[in-house]
């Protein structure tokens, strides 16, 4: 393929942002961050090959999803090539992604669940509470507050 075809196939990152409902900035964004690629043209436009478009799509998902930016680049370097995932990538990438949505229901739940009985007690211990202090893990730290950071 001809540079010049090349660029006839490709899209401005105005039109990419119009296709997929994302702001420019935002579009920068994911380029600086490695989940999409450009290049420039003779003319120093910024230029994305189409296929950009689903990638966009899947990181709108993930992202709808509570999926990580972080996670999804992973995700993306995870395929050969880093190539724009097929269908079947998509299956296998939702499949783990499901995964990591059914430990943070789980998460959740107990949170919820901890949450109740913490302002049930009124307490707020330090010692006690299971949201600050789960199995009383600042116990060894001795008596007193202490600043709570992991």
């Amino acid at each position: 393929m001809t540079k010049k075809s090349q660029e006839a196939l490709s899209l401005s990152v105005g039109q990419v942002a119009k296709r997929t409902g994302v702001a420019v900035s935002a579009l920068h964004f994911y380029e600086q961050k490695g989940l999409i690629r450009s290049w420039r043209n003779s003319g120093n436009q910024r230029r994305f090959k189409r296929e950009v478009l689903r990638r966009i799509s899947i990181i709108k998902a993930a992202q709808k999803l509570g999926i990580s930016l972080e996670q999804i680049k992973q995700a993306f370097a995870s395929l050969p090539n880093e190539r724009t995932p097929t269908k079947d990538d998509w299956t296998q990438l939702s499949s783990y992604w499901h995964q990591l949505l059914d430990q943070r229901i789980s998460q959740l739940t107990q949170l919820r669940d901890n949450v109740t009985d913490c302002i049930g007690c009124g307490c707020l211990s330090l010692k006690a509470c299971p949201l600050y202090n789960e199995d009383d893990k600042l116990a060894e730290l001795g008596e007193g507050a202490h600043l709570l950071f992991e």
